[in-house]
């Protein structure tokens, strides 16, 4: 890609275009940058290149004859290659990502034409100009920043600038969509953490979120964008989704977990039996007998296992967390676990049905971690049926990893569990 700048300030612009990403493409040779002095084309000994308008008014308007002849020159130097002039004018139509990909595959010479004053003579606009271009609504002292602008967006795009063309695909605008947000290093900053989930090192979930924030930050941010976006079937899920969470509960107040209180067993049997409700209701055999009756989680609470979260004042999840070896723990199958020093064991989780999906649950879970670290646990272990998807997922996306099988003594039909472990940080 060759591209020449036709500029009144061709010292400012090398200093900018011939350094980092650029710089380096056209050292080697991928990339050829020339910007050009108009004055050295006038025909005068003053190197004139501007004079008064006809008509009057105020400023002056740059001559046609330097433009031309400046035109003329590059394109003498360069015969033979598809070739595009460009005007860089508040008049243009806007410049778009998708014109920067068009100029990248339809030309190998790109001249921008930099105007200065009130403008160039419409006379060489009419005469040299393929196209004008501009980078908005508003109007610049010069067309040097346009320019470099263009030269920048497209030039990126030629094979070899970039290290991969994944370095452009994704970004901002290349589908129609904004980027997904970035983060680096510290995990926590002022108290703000990365998700989870890019912390997590699934790759497939990692890409399922970008594209949803993708979609989710072009309709808030760009509606106009969005407006014009045709989404594809996973695309119109992702949306769907969001709507729905759009829907849920919000949590905008502080979470209190303590120990739950014989008080609390009224408020902690209702959220069993919505959980019982949930699991039938999507046909996993799990909780459909007796288990967990109030009893259970009396003596759990008696004990000093079970622990709420509330919210504003009301119970909103119960989790029951031990540090007991589980025995049918010991006789897991079909894999191992990773973690062979002291465990912390959770059970019975629930949480209400106003706050599934507020990611209620989420803290739920990172609370008992908070506990079994307390305690000199190594890691946290759960059990759950094949079946219960939500739950799965849930741990999944808390960084759970799944371990093998486990026998429950729970009398249902199916008592083999999914076991998983998540080892904490020390």
């Amino acid at each position: 890609m060759k591209i020449d700048i036709l500029t009144l300030f061709p010292d400012n612009m090398n200093a900018m275009l011939h350094e980092s990403i650029l710089g380096r493409a056209a050292r080697r040779s991928i990339l050829e940058l020339n910007c050009v002095q108009i004055r050295d084309f006038t025909e005068n000994r003053q190197r004139q290149v501007d004079d008064y308008p006809y008509g009057g008014g105020w400023g002056c308007v740059m001559m046609a004859q330097p433009l031309k002849s400046c035109v003329d020159h590059v394109m003498a130097r360069a015969p033979g290659l598809r070739r595009r002039v460009i005007y860089m004018s508040p008049q243009g139509k806007t410049f778009t990502q998708q014109r920067a990909r068009e100029l990248a595959r339809d030309y190998d010479h790109l001249v921008l034409v930099c105007g200065h004053y009130e403008g160039v003579d419409e006379r060489f606009i009419e005469a040299c100009v393929d196209e004008e271009l501009s980078l908005g609504d508003f109007v610049l002292t010069g067309g040097e920043l346009a320019a470099m602008a263009v030269a920048d967006a497209v030039c990126r795009l030629v094979p070899g600038v970039l290290s991969d063309a994944a370095c452009y695909t994704g970004e901002s605008h290349w589908d129609g969509l904004l980027e997904y947000p970035q983060y680096t290093r510290p995990e926590t900053w002022e108290c703000r953490e990365v998700p989870e989930v890019l912390r997590g090192g699934n790759q497939a979930e990692i890409d399922r979120w970008r594209r949803k924030q993708m979609l989710l930050r072009t309709r808030e941010k760009r509606p106009e964008l969005f407006a014009n976006f045709v989404p594809d079937e996973k695309d119109r899920a992702l949306l769907a989704e969001l709507e729905r969470d759009e829907r849920r509960m919000k949590l905008t107040e502080p979470l209190e977990c303590r120990p739950a209180t014989p008080e609390d067993l009224e408020a902690v049997d209702l959220l069993i039996r919505q959980a019982r409700n949930y699991l039938k209701r999507h046909r996993v055999d799990q909780w459909q007998g007796d288990y967990p009756a109030s009893e259970d989680m009396a003596a759990s609470i008696a004990a000093g296992e079970c622990y709420v979260l509330c919210y504003a004042g009301r119970v909103a999840a119960v989790f029951c967390l031990t540090m007991e070896p589980q025995a049918n723990y010991a006789a897991i199958t079909d894999g191992k676990w990773r973690s062979d020093g002291p465990y912390a064991a959770v059970h019975r989780c629930a949480v209400e049905a106003q706050f599934r999906g507020s990611g209620l649950a989420d803290r739920m879970l990172a609370e008992a971690e908070t506990l079994a670290r307390s305690r000199g646990c190594s890691a946290v272990r759960v059990d759950t049926h094949r079946y219960n998807e939500p739950m799965k997922a849930l741990l999944r996306r808390c960084g759970y990893q799944f371990r093998g099988h486990v026998l429950v003594e729970e009398p249902i039909h199916d008592p083999r569990r999914q076991a998983f472990e998540k080892v904490l940080r020390t």
